[in-house]
């Protein structure tokens, strides 16, 4: 109740602006309100329209724009065509940074440029900036803001003037930015939401139904359901297909892999991974190629193949700090922590445990990593017999990865603890941390 009244404030206040506008106008030229009505218009229609009783149709304005020789775009929002056009272009340039992860620089852009598209009153403008910089605050780990950018948009594209499909748009940007906080169900709602809305609005959308659904099927994968993570993940892919397009290709293959990889398909998810960063390497999308570096670097431990796992691992890593990603540098850190711990090198998986922490400390948007970074130091501290300092960092684990809302990684944490009280002879408790562990991960319970 509260959205919609200030929903239909808005609107009466854009009224009374072009009202006014119109009167100076109208004044300016020298006009009664009779003699600007001419034959078309009664003068109690033109006085309705000056006191923001109506708001004329946009072929009213353009006609009334020509009586009073002024520009269309001016009278109804209070910005010229050209300066409209200049802010588009504006949007169109800090849209361009997104897509090459400029992110420090897009968002110097859209520090004014919200601002401005706000104070034209032109409501499409200011909801594409808006997304624009949430989408931006989203990729340098600011969720809390970002979340508050894109609850506004929603504000203003729920008025009733938005078509379905940039709804859609909002919903989805939403439900990304929910997932990156954690909050997988409120992020499925939502991603239901675009997807409806897209399918509704009956105008072409595969790319964006595509990546709609590849972001659910994350959902579905963090709440391990995953038939039905395969199931969007396959519809994604034909989508993509069928848009052209290499980006929303790449999107859907990288989500594919993960997919696969979480149902032991791992060749299949080889495989995918590749095809992911082909796309990616011939839209010079270098984020995108060291994150899928660092995923064939895993998906080739688990094939057997060590050394060419650590060497695509440090490739990864090396990308990353090169574009200045640390976040991801520290996943990849991570997973080479992971390898070592795996293949005896115990003090190197610590070493490099610690590293990740250290780029991974306070990235909301990275905290599954961030977990696994601290139960790879935890086991690598309990093989070298440092137990208590094991133990706290198994903890951490849990704290961190309790906030993810995910079984399967609270899971691991329980086991991790199960482990160390096994070390320490207490088997009543291993016993209990190790069922706890079992019950989360199925429906039986013991």
């Amino acid at each position: 109740m509260a959205r919609e009244t200030a929903l239909r404030s808005q609107a009466t206040t854009s009224a009374l602006r072009l009202g006014e506008r119109l009167r100076q106008l109208r004044v300016a030229s020298g006009l009664t309100q009779s003699e600007l009505a001419g034959e078309r218009f009664s003068k109690e229609y033109v006085s309705q329209i000056e006191r923001g009783k109506t708001r004329p149709t946009t072929e009213t304005i353009g006609w009334l724009a020509v009586r009073l020789g002024c520009d269309a775009g001016f009278l109804a929002n209070g910005v010229t065509t050209d300066e409209r056009g200049r802010l588009e272009a504006a949007l169109a340039r800090a849209e361009t940074m997104i897509e090459a992860h400029r992110n420090e620089d897009a968002a110097s852009e859209y520090e004014t440029l919200v601002s401005a598209a706000r104070a034209t009153g032109v409501p499409e403008l200011e909801v594409r900036a808006l997304i624009g910089a949430g989408r931006t605050q989203m990729r340098l780990g600011a969720l809390r803001p970002a979340l508050e950018l894109l609850n506004a948009a929603r504000g203003i594209v729920e008025s009733g003037n938005f078509s379905d499909l940039e709804r859609a748009e909002v919903f989805y940007a939403l439900g990304i930015c929910r997932y990156q906080l954690n909050s997988v169900q409120t992020s499925l709602g939502l991603l239901n939401e675009a997807l409806g809305l897209a399918e509704r609005s009956g105008m072409p959308s595969d790319s964006l139904r595509s990546n709609i659904l590849s972001w659910r099927s994350r959902c579905w994968r963090r709440m391990r359901d995953y038939e039905a993570a395969r199931e969007d993940i396959e519809r994604a892919l034909q989508l993509a297909e069928d848009a052209g397009d290499p980006r929303t290709i790449g999107d859907a293959f990288f989500q594919a892999s993960l997919v696969a990889d979480r149902e032991g398909h791992w060749i299949l998810a080889r495989t995918y991974a590749e095809r992911a960063r082909g796309a990616y390497e011939a839209l010079a999308d270098r984020v995108h190629v060291g994150q899928l570096t660092n995923n064939l670097g895993g998906l080739n431990f688990l094939l057997g193949k060590t050394d060419e796992a650590v060497s695509l691992l440090k490739e990864a890593f090396g990308i990353a700090l090169d574009i200045g990603h640390e976040g991801d540098a520290g996943r990849a850190i991570s997973s080479l922590a992971q390898v070592h711990l795996r293949s005896g090198d115990i003090e190197q998986a610590e070493e490099q445990a610690r590293h990740a922490l250290k780029l991974l400390e306070g990235r909301e948007d990275y905290l599954d990593e961030f977990g696994s970074a601290q139960l790879v130091l935890g086991r690598a501290l309990l093989s070298q017999d440092r137990l208590d300092e094991a133990e706290a960092a198994f903890a951490a684990a849990e704290e961190s990865l309790g906030r993810l809302g995910s079984a399967s990684h609270r899971a691991a944490a329980w086991v991790a603890r199960g482990d160390l009280a096994a070390r320490r002879g207490d088997d009543r408790l291993a016993a209990h941390l190790y069922r706890t562990a079992a019950e989360a991960l199925q429906d039986v319970r013991f």
